[in-house]
């Protein structure tokens, strides 16, 4: 396989500044066609005019365009056979029907034919006619992300599903890729959720060994009197419990992959065993004189500093330097920003289709909350609150609402101030989780009326600087107590 790797800015889609919008409107009245021009052009948008269907379809044999507004009656070729023409020769254009209101019933048809939407004339504001076109681009946008990840995703499945693009990552890739042929021990360094144990599996897969036992252990989680039962395997009678011979996990990898998480934990006497097997080839079960000769291809891993271990004499420094032939630090998800849109992605694949939900896509304001994040707990904790966020969503797209509250609410825009929105001292003596979800919901109402404050009072453009839909900003503001106009 080789390198993985996606060109500067081929991960854009909702997480990067974008280039504006190219539209194309498509309407047989002249000054219609000029106010429209007018008003997206304010907005920031690339605009292109067509007076009619056909004249539109030979303009985009020339040109291309995120989403077409396009008049439903026009003489010539009329907005359903436009609309036609787009879904068979242009399905990364999106297309909104401007109707007057008696063709309501058609446009709804036309809706279901693969349109994104309709607005009847007259139109109700500016603000509707805008809405919907930014919508319908971020709709496109989003679907044309969707796509690239999924391919560059099924790349990476090739890698054991170690997912990432970094920098850093391919640092990873290549060392991983290097030694996986070889018969070398690893030691892959890495906090606790970095993908330890992935990168294991991808080395072993990528092995001569790949159709032999990977075999994982975490030795934190072994009973220290039971350690070397469990690595080395016991006769019947050796102690207490033991009524029958059994294996230990070298014989049972015997061939394949051992991968011993957590090496730090191992006790002294496990540690001297280990580092025989690994210079000898040879094991010896617990209550048993015989040795027996094991191939096994061991690979290490932990989130401790084991040099600070062996200088505290809890580690033994020759099984340290045994194990450190190839070394592989993971980074943690903080030093890698770029790559979450992609797990996210990732992730959001994975438990859609578990759960059954219909969920394909992430708002770009819930990706930009995700890609501000701290991720204390790195790729596991990004994991968890994509199914839950999956697990509580409703419609197609993942929105910010449907992220846990536990995630910290670090990337969402705050109030000009040097104070934090939230006073700390107000909630220092509750406990943890009472504390923080108080200041969560205290958060939401002055973030809220903050965004209505500066748009006086304008709810579909607070909604739109907040990166939710109408419905969803109004909701939200309801939720954490606040009125708006529609309530009043």
């Amino acid at each position: 396989m080789g390198p993985i790797s996606i060109r500067p800015g081929e991960l854009g889609g909702p997480t990067l500044e974008q280039a504006p919008p190219r539209v194309l409107v498509v309407d047989d009245e002249r000054a219609l066609r000029r106010a429209l021009t007018r008003l997206l052009e304010v907005k920031g948008m690339t605009v292109g005019v067509a007076e009619d269907g056909a004249s539109a379809i030979e303009l985009l044999e020339r040109e291309s365009y995120d989403v077409a507004l396009v008049d439903l009656m026009m003489p010539r070729v009329g907005g359903l056979e436009f609309l036609a023409h787009v879904r068979e020769r242009h399905s990364t254009m999106e297309v909104v029907l401007m109707t007057a209101f008696g063709d309501v019933e058609t446009a709804v048809e036309a809706v279901r034919s693969g349109a994104y939407h309709f607005l009847t004339k007259p139109f109700r504001s500016n603000d509707e006619v805008v809405l919907a076109v930014t919508k319908a681009a971020e709709h496109r946008r989003l679907l044309d992300h969707a796509v690239m990840l999924e391919r560059r995703l099924e790349q990476m499945q090739k890698f054991g599903g170690l997912i990432g693009n970094s920098p850093r990552m391919q640092e990873v890739y290549r060392l991983a890729l290097g030694v996986a042929p070889t018969m070398s021990t690893v030691l892959i360094l890495g906090e606790s959720g970095t993908g330890k144990e992935l990168t294991a599996r991808a080395i072993h897969q990528h092995s001569s060994r790949a159709d032999k036992a990977f075999v994982a252990v975490n030795c934190s989680a072994i009973p220290v009197d039971l350690v070397e039962s469990e690595l080395f395997g016991h006769l019947r009678g050796a102690f207490t419990g033991a009524t029958a011979n059994r294996p230990g996990l070298f014989e049972v990898a015997d061939g394949g992959t051992l991968f011993l998480d957590e090496i730090g934990d191992l006790p002294p006497l496990a540690q001297v065993k280990v580092l025989r097997a690994l210079q000898e080839g040879e094991i010896k079960r617990v209550g048993s004189n015989e040795t027996k000769t094991v191939d096994v291809r061991v690979i290490a891993a932990t989130n401790t500093d084991l040099k600070a271990r062996i200088a505290s004499g809890r580690f033994r420094e020759d099984l340290y330097y045994r194990l450190n032939v190839v070394r592989i630090a993971l980074p943690p998800l903080r030093e890698r920003p770029e790559d979450v849109a992609l797990l996210a992605y990732h992730f959001l694949r994975r438990y859609a289709e578990r759960s059954n939900r219909p969920v394909h896509s992430i708002s770009p304001a819930a990706m930009e909350f995700l890609m501000a994040q701290p991720w204390e707990g790195n790729v596991r904790e990004l994991e968890n609150t994509i199914e839950h966020a999956v697990v509580f969503s409703t419609g197609e797209r993942l929105e910010l609402q449907n992220l846990p509250p536990t995630v910290e609410p670090s990337g969402a825009p705050r109030p000009a101030s040097s104070k934090p929105v939230v006073p700390v001292a107000d909630f220092r003596d509750l406990p943890f989780r009472t504390a923080k979800s108080r200041a969560l919901a205290a958060f939401e109402k002055t973030y809220f009326q903050a965004l209505l404050d500066e748009c006086s009072g304008n709810v579909s453009e607070a909604a739109r600087r907040a990166g939710l839909d109408r419905s969803n900003f109004r909701r939200a503001a309801r939720r954490a107590g606040i009125k708006t106009r529609d309530d009043a």
